[in-house]
C-alpha cells in the first residue's frame, strides 16, 4: 500500500513540479519585456519578446536564470534606476 502512494506521489508531483518552471519562467519574461515598453518604448511587441524569451528560456537554463536576475533587479526600481543598475542583469533579454 506504502508503494502505491509513493508511486501515486511521484506520478502527481513530477508534472506539478514542470509546470513550476514554466510559469516562473513565463512570468519572467512578461515582467521584463513589459517594463521594457513601459519604460523605453511604448510601441514595443511585449508578445514577440515574451515569446523569444520563453523559447530561450525552454532551452537553456542560464538564460531562464538570466530573465530571472533581470526581473528580480527591476522589479522594485523606477525607470531610471533600473536602467542604470540592472543593464549588467538585463543586457540581451531585451534590446
Amino acid at each position: 500500500m506504502r508503494t502505491w502512494f509513493l508511486a501515486i506521489g511521484l506520478v502527481l508531483g513530477i508534472p506539478a513540479g514542470l509546470g513550476c518552471d514554466t510559469a516562473k519562467a513565463a512570468f519572467d519574461c512578461q515582467s521584463v519585456c513589459s517594463r521594457y515598453q513601459s519604460c523605453f518604448d511604448s510601441n514595443y511587441d511585449v508578445s514577440a519578446c515574451r515569446n523569444r524569451c520563453r523559447d530561450k528560456a525552454d532551452n537553456d537554463n542560464t538564460w531562464q536564470d538570466k530573465a530571472s536576475a533581470c526581473a528580480s533587479c527591476i522589479d522594485d526600481k523606477s525607470c531610471t534606476s533600473a536602467s542604470f543598475n540592472c543593464a549588467t542583469d538585463c543586457v540581451g533579454i531585451v534590446p
